[in-house]
Order: structure tokens, then C-alpha cells, then sequence
């Protein structure tokens, strides 16, 4: 018999059984469920609810089903449905009828949540240090080649030189962001749902709020039918999480790119790469690949927990049963993507003469050609007509502002002189952005101290988010108020 099976006269069809059975999914609430149930048992005891000597059985044989779970002994039948009623079963098989004493003041409905409040806060604190390893590999990345420089694409073309380490730490602050909505994520996470019920609360004298500490939640649910049918907790991760796999699919973009024939680079470390069956020199990208495929699947795990909610009733819903899978599934995606990526960046190899000739061979100066005749004198807009026209000049005869001479530059304007080719430089047009997050060394080196200083910040515990005032937190490398500034850069 069900352990619910008092009011039916006949045993549910195998068909029904098979397709409402959680078990082979929820069976990783285990460790939650046990955990949550030591709780209640332990205040059903302190409350008078249940006699004290049940109550250390009961407890007794949780720890004995908790050992057992962590020896991999413990079996589930499908035939109980899900974790909550394999666990029951198995305790009351362990230390009899008064086993059936645990389920005293509770229901299914509050018990399941409480599991994946528990389970969800453990994941996100885990997920959060892996993404804090991550922004650690792209500094120290970053400083080992802070002087490297590589053209900057906007629209995939060819736009202006960055450093290498400036790149980098884009996706830093990105991942920072990530973080930051995942430690918010988790104080919708960090509330209590037991003593909820079906969707009532319990007649029983129950004390919520000792079980709450005992399990570490900062609040309670403060209405019993929120309690059992919200899952906005698990949508709000799944949305952290879909733009935080975004971030890792685009950079996984880039490395594809950059890794292949035509762009030249970087080069992955074999560690993280695969072959060809029947190509002997393919070096496929299969971990850049697949994370960013994988980041489809993270996507539609939070649309479909969106699709699943949005007609729902209160209190709980059968429906809502499709919660977890989506939910397990993107732990594992995000937690793998993590802890791959951060090995990774450190492993790859930039190639250093292939980004030399890279930002030597195209027109990512001409931003500064432009600047230079505005500081000859020439507004803006006309500069950019003129150095629009070398261009075109350049791409006619198939060669690269650098090849022009002087004589050829003078044709265009009677401002250009020797210097002009100083300007073209890509260590000075990368340096000549001082401006605090720009691409300049000094202001490059800034940055990454900020970045570092974020990370200590966030090992602290202190409020990563606050900033000083812009006029107080002004780089080594930028130019105070009132020094030259450079119309049109």
C-alpha cells in the first residue's frame, strides 16, 4: 500500500505510476530531506508534539539513513513515487510504526520546498566560488600578457587596437555582475517554507522559527499558501544563471575565433581540446563548443519554469513537480562550464607575433589619424572626411595607412607632417586612451587593481557594489580636470 493509499480501493495504474513518479530525479534531495526532517523531528520534541523518546528513535534512524546515503547503499523504488516517501518507507522498514510519527505537523508540499530552498542555497554558494576562480584566472591571464595588444571588433570588424588584458577584463566585470545577482538571488533563497502545510499551516504548536535557525535561514515565509506554490527563488536563479551562461557562450565565441586558422590567436592547451576521427590535424574547440551549446538548454529551463508557472493556481500544483529537473540540469551545466573555463584561461597560449602583424595590418589607427588633425586645428567632422578618403585610398591600391608616405598624406591635407606617423603607432593609439576603464597600460593596471580589490572585497564579505565618488576614485593614468583634453577621441 501507498502510504497515502487509505482512501483508494485500487492500486494505481503502472502507466500513472511510472509518469508521476519523481523519484528518479528528486532521489538528489536526499541529503536536504534528511536534514530537514532532523529539524522538525527535534522541535516536534521540544514543542511536546511528540514524545521525547520517539522523537531520538526517529532521529536515530534519520542518521542511520543519512549514513547510508553517503555510503551509496540506500536504494529508492519508483513504486514510492519520490524522495520524501522513499525515506519515509525506508525509516519506518528501519525502526517501525513510530517512523510514521515523522510526517507529524508537515506535508509533502512544504517538505519539498524546504528540500530545494536547502539544496539551491548550497548549489549557489558552490557556483559563486567557482565564478570568483574564473574572475581569478582572467587577472592573473591578464597581467601575464598586459602587453599585448589586439585589434578590437565592433560589428566583427576591424575598429580599434585594445590590450589583450583590457579584453580580459571585460569578461571580469562581467562575472562580477554575474556573482552579485546570484548572492542577491540567494537572499530569496535563504527563507523557510516548512510548517506551511499542504497550503494552511498545521494544527499542531509548532515553533517555525527554531527550525529556522537550526537550518540557517536568515527569514520565514510568512504566508502558508506563498510558501508551498512559490518558486519565483528557483526562477530567480535559473534568470541569474541564463545570463551568466550567456556571458561564458560569448566569450566561448571569441575563443573559437580566435583559436582558429584565420584569426591565429591564441592556442589551446590540448588538455582542453579534441581531435578528428578522420582528420589527423583537426584541434577542435569541443569545451568553448559545447558550453556554448549547453547554454541553449540553460535558456530553455528558465522559459520552461516560466511557461509552467504562469497559469498556476494557488496553493500547489502537480504541475510544479517540473521544477527540479530544469533546476538539477543547470547546476550541473553551470558548475561544469565553470570550473572547465577557469582551466582554460589559464592554460591557452597567446600568440604574439600573430597579433603583432594583426594590429599592424588594418586601419584601427584611423580613429587617431582623425584626432591628430583635430589637434592641428581641423573640426572633427572634416577629419573624418579626410581620413575616410585615405582609407578608401588604401583599400583601392591594397595597402595600409602605414605604407603611405608623406607626400601621399599631404594630398589629403596640407596638416599632416612627419609626426603623423607616430600617431599610427598602435602602442601609442592603445596608450592615448587614459580615461578610467579605458584601454591605456596605465589605466589597464588601474583596473586590475580595482578588479583585485574587488575580489578581496568579496572573499570579506564586505559590499562589493560600492564605489567611491568618480572624482575620488580617478586613475594614476587619467588626466585631471582642467589638463588638455582631445576633442574627438
Amino acid at each position: 500500500m501507498k502510504l497515502w493509499g487509505g482512501r483508494f480501493t485500487k492500486p494505481t495504474n503502472e502507466l500513472v505510476e511510472a509518469y508521476t513518479a519523481s523519484i528518479g530525479f528528486d532521489r538528489r534531495l536526499a541529503k536536504e530531506d534528511l536534514e530537514g526532517s532532523l529539524a522538525h523531528v527535534k522541535m516536534l520534541g521540544r514543542c511536546g508534539v511528540l514524545p521525547q523518546e520517539d522523537v531520538e528513535k526517529i532521529a536515530e534512524g534519520l542518521e542511520e539513513l543519512r549514513r547510508r546515503l553517503e555510503a551509496g547503499t540506500l536504494e529508492f523504488d519508483v513504486a514510492q513515487e519520490d524522495v520524501h516517501m522513499n525515506l519515509e518507507k525506508h525509516l519506518i522498514d528501519l525502526i517501525g510504526p513510530v517512523g510514521g510519527k515523522l510526517h507529524t505537523g508537515r506535508s509533502r508540499n512544504d517538505q519539498v520546498a524546504l528540500d530545494m530552498h536547502l539544496y539551491l542555497r548550497r548549489e549557489i554558494d558552490e557556483i559563486i566560488e567557482l565564478i570568483v576562480d574564473l574572475q581569478r584566472a582572467l587577472v592573473e591571464t591578464a597581467h601575464k600578457y598586459l602587453d599585448v595588444i589586439l585589434p578590437g571588433y565592433t560589428h566583427l570588424q576591424r575598429a580599434q587596437p585594445v590590450l589583450l588584458a583590457h579584453h580580459l577584463a571585460a569578461y571580469f566585470w562581467m562575472f562580477a555582475r554575474d556573482a552579485e545577482r546570484l548572492r542577491d538571488a540567494r537572499k530569496r533563497v535563504d527563507m523557510m517554507p516548512l510548517g506551511a502545510g499542504a497550503l494552511a499551516g498545521t494544527t499542531f504548536p509548532i515553533d517555525r522559527e527554531s527550525v529556522a535557525r537550526e537550518l540557517g535561514f536568515g527569514r520565514l515565509y510568512e504566508n502558508s499558501m506563498d510558501a508551498v506554490s512559490d518558486r519565483d527563488f528557483i526562477l530567480e536563479f535559473l534568470a541569474a544563471a541564463a545570463i551568466l551562461m550567456v556571458h561564458l557562450s560569448r566569450m566561448s565565441e571569441e575563443f573559437i575565433l580566435w583559436s582558429s586558422t584565420e584569426f591565429g590567436f591564441i592556442e589551446l592547451d590540448d588538455a582542453y581540446c579534441t581531435g578528428s576521427s578522420i582528420m589527423p590535424q583537426k584541434k577542435n574547440p569541443d569545451v568553448p563548443e559545447l558550453v556554448r551549446g549547453k547554454t541553449g538548454r540553460v535558456v530553455g529551463h528558465l522559459v520552461g519554469l516560466l511557461t509552467v508557472m504562469k497559469g498556476l493556481p494557488l496553493a500547489y500544483n502537480k504541475d510544479l513537480q517540473e521544477d527540479k529537473e530544469g533546476m538539477f540540469d543547470t547546476v550541473d551545466t553551470l558548475k561544469g562550464a565553470l570550473a572547465l573555463f577557469s582551466g582554460l584561461i589559464r592554460t591557452l597560449e597567446v600568440r604574439r607575433e600573430r597579433l603583432a602583424r594583426a594590429v599592424a595590418e588594418d586601419f584601427s589607427g584611423a580613429t587617431d589619424l582623425a584626432d591628430y588633425l583635430v589637434r592641428k586645428g581641423l573640426p572633427f567632422r572634416r577629419a573624418h572626411e579626410v581620413i575616410g578618403k585615405l582609407v578608401l585610398h588604401c583599400v583601392q591600391r591594397s595597402c595600409f595607412l602605414g605604407d603611405l608616405s608623406l607626400e601621399e598624406y599631404r594630398e589629403f591635407s596640407p596638416l599632416f607632417d612627419e609626426d603623423v606617423f607616430q600617431a599610427l603607432d598602435p602602442r601609442r593609439v592603445v596608450d592615448a586612451r587614459t580615461v578610467r576603464g579605458g584601454t591605456g597600460t596605465g589605466a589597464v593596471k588601474a583596473q586590475l587593481e580595482r578588479a583585485a580589490r574587488w575580489l578581496e572585497d568579496w572573499s570579506e564579505g564586505s559590499d562589493t557594489g560600492a564605489d567611491p565618488e568618480p572624482g575620488d576614485a580617478r586613475s594614476s593614468a587619467e588626466p585631471a580636470a582642467g589638463d588638455n583634453q582631445e576633442e574627438g577621441s
